[in-house]
């Protein structure tokens, strides 16, 4: 169809009209630039018009073809090799940017995939484990039952319906601390602990906008790969500016990694657990913040492992 028509008949070329010439079909099929001399060539279908010559240029992204970029004459002698380059220019412009609205649309479209993967992630352990642990507070401890219950509604709905692009970065602390409040539940608070340090700039950074179920993941990692066999894991949440960089630390002092899985969970292709949770929020990080953002795994086995997540440009 035409999306746009300026100039002679532009009344009878309304946006939305089909596209009526054979020359312009051609173009589209073969996505090769036509310089046509008479009206004939062009192929208007009633027949003769005022229009006698046009530059066809196809709009080319890659392999695909997405239009043509048309240029009509009332005379052939109006086409010159200066109106050529103009019209292969202005084709590549307009390719140029069809391209780069593409890439935005795809990154877009894999951002949102991303987030309805982890929405609709809902690991059966984590459920069947908190419904346990409140089954058996209910006996012991109901109130503390119906508290864990009332958080676990909140925090599955959150879940499920948070669709937004960004969140306050307050409220994915909140998420991030209520899931973590269901491991102390089941574990016991000998076992985990966390802390939470936003420094000086605490305001200012509560404010900031993030993609939601960014920290939740790197704390759920920790709790399943870091904790010793025996004894305290604490997971700390500490969060710093630098210029106007937030740097947000999840440091646990757990059974650490070593060198080799470091990098594997970094590597784009890692498909496992750990991988796919850390590969995510460095991807989305990107697809946000762009270049400026990045993720930086430390660990050594034996001491701890530090996620840093680096948000340009927040305060």
């Amino acid at each position: 169809v035409i999306l746009g028509y300026a100039g002679y008949m532009e009344a009878e070329n309304p946006s939305g009209a089909n596209i009526r010439t054979q020359a312009t079909h051609g173009v589209i099929a073969e996505g090769v630039p036509r310089v046509i001399y008479t009206h004939e060539d062009i192929g208007f279908p009633e027949g003769p018009s005022v229009i006698e010559a046009a530059i066809i240029i196809p709009l080319i992204v890659g392999r695909e073809i997405f239009g043509t970029l048309k240029f009509y004459y009332r005379t052939a002698r109006k086409i010159t090799e200066t109106q050529k380059s103009i019209a292969q220019g202005f084709g590549t412009l307009l390719s140029t940017q069809i391209a780069a609205a593409e890439l935005e649309r795809q990154r877009d479209l894999a951002t949102s995939m991303e987030l309805k993967m982890l929405q609709n992630q809902i690991n059966p352990h984590f459920l069947f484990n908190t419904i346990n642990t409140i089954a058996s507070l209910i006996r012991t401890d109901p109130p503390k039952a119906r508290l864990l219950l009332r958080e676990f509604a909140v925090f599955y709905r959150s879940t499920l319906e948070n669709s937004q692009d960004k969140i306050r970065l307050a409220k994915e602390l909140e998420q991030t601390q209520r899931y973590f409040m269901f491991e102390v539940a089941r574990f016991g608070d000998d076992r985990l602990q966390m802390e939470v340090d936003l420094g000086k700039d605490a305001e200012n950074i509560q404010e900031m906008l993030v993609p939601p179920f960014l920290l939740q993941p790197m704390v759920e990692n920790a709790v399943k790969h870091a904790m010793p066999p025996e004894g305290l894991l604490t997971v700390r949440i500490t969060a710093t500016v630098e210029d106007r960089d937030v740097m947000v630390d999840v440091q646990d002092d757990g059974v650490g990694m070593d060198q080799e899985t470091c990098n594997s969970i970094m590597h784009p292709r890692s498909e496992t657990g750990l991988g796919i949770a850390v590969k995510n929020v460095h991807d989305r990080m990107h697809g946000f913040y762009g270049e400026g953002a990045s993720m930086t795994v430390i660990s050594t086995p034996g001491e701890g492992t530090t996620i840093s997540l680096r948000f340009p440009n927040q305060v």
